[in-house]
């Protein structure tokens, strides 16, 4: 094991609270080699450097990801692991607001659907309505 993956799964870990092998297990059943390159050239290598916060760093991983308006899953990771390091709902609905400008509509209503269930909290009135609406609650 590379010292550039051991880094790389501390920082994941640090990052989201989860175990690394949560995330890449399904990948490395089938490409092990992409699996370890997928912990360590992004995490190993990039989000090790010392000159943004790891939330920053989410930040930024949550704009690109939503401008391409096709990441879902990957999005989905991302905006967990930035809950997890102190960027608010708000703060995430607001970023995705401010993708649609750069991106467009549909990437940032793409993206603001892929992780509704992240972005509303338990009991939260203006979800509720929201499903009652759409017809779920």
């Amino acid at each position: 094991m590379s010292e550039r993956y051991r880094k790389g799964v501390e920082i994941l870990e640090a990052l989201t609270g989860n175990p690394a092998g949560h995330l890449t297990s399904r990948v490395a059943e089938l490409a092990p080699d992409f699996a370890r390159m997928t912990i360590e050239f992004p995490f190993g290598d990039l989000y090790a450097r010392d000159t943004l916060d790891l939330r920053t760093r989410e930040v930024a991983a949550i704009a690109a990801l939503a401008a391409l308006g096709t990441a879902g899953p990957q999005l989905r990771v991302h905006v967990a692991a930035a809950l997890h390091q102190g960027v608010s709902r708000a703060e995430i609905v607001e970023l995705l607001m401010q993708t649609a400008i750069y991106a467009g509509f549909p990437a940032a209503l793409n993206s603001l659907q892929h992780c509704h269930d992240l972005l509303c909290e338990a009991g939260c009135s203006a979800c509720q309505a929201a499903s009652l609406v759409a017809g779920q609650g």
